[in-house]
């Protein structure tokens, strides 16, 4: 193999719909456009047969008829051999699979936390864990390991505190939404650290690990999750540790076309991928394929006006010959 394309794509609750078909219409292209070779989906839900433990049957049916139909597809799951019902981590490729694992709390305890604004109040503390795990997959590109890890941070939408709702979209108090913003924080934070301590177990392992971490972070690059999983130097203070940052590969793009997700009007850069330095000799450019994205928070802007995904691929190249 010479030229290697990665990508991530999220692609917003990927289901069997009734809407499945119109919304492969639309994202077989994007998905034929992206000519992956490592490919790393979020959002990808699981589909029930008779009989059969989950599996991801709407994700194969968008990917026939592309470079990735019959791929393997390493997901997240569950302690059976399904996948989850909503929201899985996958990774498509062809490469052969040398290991996969996925973290959920593993290398990041849970903190405790006392709600201050629940209705009636919290007697004991909780435990704040993560809602999404993370997937580490190891590949063998041409003879050498390749460790992809795919992520998927919470959301800045609070997380609800009891007896504080309204509604869905209503709060009862300011208190208690930045509460559930503060929640929400520690959960994205506790996935944050938890990638920075696996790269870092990588790293510790091999030294000259090549390492790709992409996914929906749900953070621009200059926010603390990101800062925390690329570990830089101008962060830690530490020389020493320059071989083991991560280097976003959009800086390459144009700051105007450097943006994954609109939102209220105003491009957000949420989508990554963060890689070694020792991956740089070999890195040609990058991608986000954006033209079309479409601002889900403008009034009216529904699933069946947009049944596509409200996010932008992004897509590496590499030469690795």
């Amino acid at each position: 193999m010479t030229e290697l394309r990665i990508s991530t794509f999220n692609l917003e609750n990927f289901d069997e719909t009734p809407d499945l078909a119109d919304r492969i219409v639309l994202m077989r292209p994007q998905i034929q456009r992206l000519r992956a070779d490592i490919a790393l989906f979020q959002e990808v839900h699981g589909q029930e047969r008779p009989g059969q433990p989950r599996a991801l049957h709407a994700l194969r049916a968008l990917l026939s008829g592309t470079a990735l139909e019959g791929a393997e597809l390493v997901s997240t799951k569950p302690k059976d051999d399904g996948v989850y019902n909503e929201r899985n981590l996958v990774v498509a490729t062809h490469l052969p699979v040398l290991s996969r694992q996925q973290l959920r709390n593993e290398l990041v305890a849970a903190p405790t936390y006392r709600r201050l604004t629940a209705v009636p109040p919290d007697q004991f503390a909780i435990e704040i864990g993560v809602e999404r795990p993370i997937l580490h997959v190891e590949l063998n590109v041409s003879g050498r390991p390749l460790h992809v890890i795919n992520v998927h941070l919470k959301s800045k939408l609070p997380t609800d505190i009891p007896g504080q709702m309204v509604d869905t979209f209503t709060w009862r108090s300011a208190d208690s939404w930045a509460e559930g913003a503060f929640i929400s924080s520690m959960k994205r934070m506790g996935q944050a650290l938890e990638v920075r301590r696996l790269v870092d177990q990588i790293l510790d392992h091999d030294p000259d690990a090549r390492i790709v971490v992409g996914g929906d972070f749900n953070a621009t690059p200059e926010e603390i999750p990101v800062l925390a999983i690329r570990g830089q130097v101008e962060d830690t203070g530490n020389g020493g540790l320059s071989g083991r940052v991560l280097v976003p590969i959009e800086q390459t793009i144009p700051s105007s076309s450097r943006y994954t997700l609109f939102h209220q009007g105003q491009g957000n850069m949420l989508d990554h991928m963060l890689v070694t330095r020792n991956l740089l000799a070999f890195y040609r450019g990058s991608e986000i394929h954006n033209e079309l994205l479409h601002d889900e928070s403008q009034s009216f802007a529904t699933d069946r006006k947009f049944p596509e995904s409200d996010h932008a691929p992004v897509v590496a190249t590499f030469d690795l010959s």
